[in-house]
């Protein structure tokens, strides 16, 4: 009788134990680990993205891993897959860093997407020149193109998800900019390219990506071209619009105004390099033209130590506004991608004036969480 007894007062102690420790769980904060993870938080909506470089994809800046694990779904290579890193000499490839990427990705269980098969940016001159130095015509240009496309995107058929296969071909009036892409072979190099890539990797997504894409008239343009590669029966899936933004400008009803124009033209809408430059330039002038560069002039240089209070907040809020468009939109975008995981290898630091401190992402020079813009991004989906 004593042991029954003992057993039921047992039972009873353990019961309540059980029942304090539910109460007391309820009043314990939950872990951040995962309740503040940007790629977890959003995944009903669209994959979140970082562009990475070559140190962060070989293994010797490993401080970018876990950042990467908790908060990026997708992963793009910021320069290691452009034509100069890659194919730097003819009949010469460097795919050591890419493979590394790729490879990162395929950790992370990310979608992968290659940047960029064509652009009139690190592409070495040699690609345009015949033995003697003399400008190649059409035929030959797009050919030797068409080898550089079968070459890399063959190499990773099936691995990268996804490739922007030409950049920026557009000057921000809407006429096709005349690189020497372009004086050689007019549009039609853009056509050779999107029909190489597919016929290489028929299964992979396709994306033209340009910046300023929030003005109306380059807007229409890439538009245009989509439309008429399409009817040409030419694969091409989405239009990234480059996300590099200011505090202020551009409003947020010119960038949606491109959301709906390119969802309405029945292409994916993707946000490829987003940053916000924080810092005052020359000319106050947004987008990534690389070659719209200055002096270094120390007014331009304003927070070398750290960034004030109130334009942390400034910050903040404009990612807090950005995203709770991209979510009210979400139907129609695909992805969002910062250029960059942290703020120390921004390219901001170098553009459009070298040396600057530049503070344009969710993570500082040191990986660590911006908690104020973290709590902004996460509470538009409250």
């Amino acid at each position: 009788m004593i042991l029954t007894l003992s057993f039921f007062t047992m039972q009873k102690r353990i019961s309540l134990l059980i029942l304090i420790s539910f109460v007391l769980l309820a009043f314990i904060p939950k872990s951040t680990s995962v309740d503040n993870s940007l790629k977890i938080a959003f995944k009903d909506h669209f994959l979140i993205g970082a562009a990475v470089n070559n140190r962060q994809v070989s293994g010797m800046d490993q401080a970018a891993l876990p950042v990467l694990e908790k908060h990026f779904s997708s992963i793009s290579p910021e320069n290691l897959l452009k034509w100069g890193p890659v194919h730097p000499m003819p009949g010469v490839y460097n795919f050591t860093p890419a493979d590394q990427f790729v490879e990162m990705g395929a950790q992370l269980g990310a979608f992968i997407v290659g940047h960029t098969l064509v652009w009139h940016q690190q592409t070495p001159d040699w690609v345009f020149e015949n033995d003697n130095g003399e400008l190649l015509e059409k035929k030959e240009l797009i050919a030797r193109m068409e080898d550089h496309i079968e070459t890399v995107a063959g190499r990773y058929k099936g691995r990268i998800h996804g490739w922007d296969v030409v950049n920026e071909v557009f000057f921000d009036n809407g006429q096709y900019r005349t690189s020497k892409w372009y004086n050689a072979a007019g549009k039609d190099f853009i056509k050779a390219a999107f029909r190489k890539a597919h016929q290489v990797d028929p299964e992979t997504e396709l994306y033209y990506n340009d910046y300023n894409m929030w003005k109306p008239e380059k807007r229409e343009a890439a538009i245009a071209l989509a439309r008429e590669m399409r009817s040409e029966g030419i694969k091409i899936d989405g239009i990234g619009m480059q996300g590099h933004y200011g505090l202020d400008s551009p409003s947020l009803d010119q960038i949606e105004a491109s959301i709906v124009a390119i969802a309405a033209a029945g292409f994916q809408v993707m946000f490829t390099e987003v940053d916000i430059d924080v810092l005052p330039n020359p000319v106050n002038r947004q987008g990534a033209d690389i070659d719209a560069t200055f002096e270094a002039d120390e007014k331009y240089n304003p927070y070398k130590n750290e960034l004030p209070q109130e334009i942390q907040e400034k910050l903040a809020k404009r990612y807090a506004a950005l995203f709770a468009l991209f979510v009210k939109h979400s139907d129609k975008i695909s992805r969002i991608t910062f250029w960059g995981v942290n703020d120390g290898g921004s390219w901001l630091n170098n553009w459009p004036i070298k040396g600057r401190t530049a503070y344009p992402l969710p993570f500082d020079k040191e990986y660590k969480e911006k908690e104020a813009v973290l709590k902004e991004i996460l509470g538009v989906l409250r």
